[in-house]
């Protein structure tokens, strides 16, 4: 008889076990259910940028870039002289994954040239703002404290209006050509000596990265002479390059080539957006 006893009360303890377990799975599945906008709410989290490193800046630019941009390397007769100009000075950095840039000074017996590169990295600390994003609203900060005037017109544009409205003065301009030939011509002689063409104007720059532009500033250093500094600076993905060139003469009145100066910055800059797209 206690032997009967005793097995409901073990189908008993079981069943209550089972139940509890069953419960437990019940609870599980209604807890996962009962958050849904979880998952969403991760998902939504901005990607990352696409790049998490930099490259190594006093590196990066080529021997061959060098010479072009600092002409007295070549003139240096010693190697070792040589070799330390092209190695350049790395500039302080308190984190290489974030910011890193590079320097070179060189004088000849025509200039002295100045080189920078430096590299950013943006990343955002906002979950719901990429680093992209981030990146494209620091870069539209330097576009803005670069202060880059409005286009001009450009002289053919100006050239083509005087002409048109020639025609509809008054028939008595017409009789007297060669007058007609001299004012025409005034005008194209006075814009040539005071218009700084529109393709050396500082402006933004369609064909370099995923933004850019150009700065081109001609120092006023009194009875020396003068120096120009162009700057080329860019943004691809999460990065910000930027690039400032510089020659002061060693001759007094002479005036480095603006269209020169800012070829040789923009060839770099496009070296250096292939590098980082590579």
């Amino acid at each position: 008889m206690q032997r009967k006893a005793y097995v409901p009360g073990v189908v008993a303890l079981l069943a209550a076990l089972l139940a509890g377990c069953t419960g437990g799975s019940d609870e599980g599945g209604s807890t996962d259910n009962s958050n849904p906008g979880e998952a969403g709410t991760a998902s939504a989290v901005a990607q990352p940028g696409k790049y998490d490193t930099l490259p190594e800046a006093c590196g990066v630019v080529s021997r061959s870039t060098l010479d072009s941009l600092l002409p007295g390397i070549k003139q240096l007769a010693d190697e070792a002289q040589r070799d330390t100009a092209y190695a350049g000075e790395a500039t302080q950095t308190f984190d290489t994954d974030r910011k890193v840039g590079c320097r070179w000074k060189v004088e000849s017996t025509d200039a002295t040239d100045h080189l920078l590169v430096d590299f950013e990295r943006v990343v955002s600390y906002d979950n719901a703002v990429s680093d992209d994003n981030q990146a494209e609203a620091l870069f539209a900060q330097r576009v803005t404290a670069a202060d880059l005037p409005a286009p001009a017109a450009s002289a053919t544009g100006a050239a083509t209006g005087s002409a048109s409205a020639s025609p509809s003065t008054s028939p008595s301009t017409t009789t007297s050509p060669s007058a007609g030939a001299s004012a025409s011509a005034s005008p194209s002689a006075s814009a040539s000596s005071t218009v700084t063409p529109a393709d050396l104007q500082p402006r933004l720059l369609e064909d370099l990265g995923d933004e850019a532009f150009v700065d081109d500033a001609l120092g006023s250093s009194g009875s020396t002479a003068k120096q120009r500094t162009v700057t080329v600076a860019f943004r691809t993905s999460n990065v910000m390059v930027t690039i400032q060139y510089e020659e002061q003469p060693a001759t007094v009145g002479t005036v480095p080539d603006s269209e020169e100066m800012q070829d040789k910055a923009r060839k770099l800059a496009a070296q250096l957006a292939d590098s980082l797209a590579g």
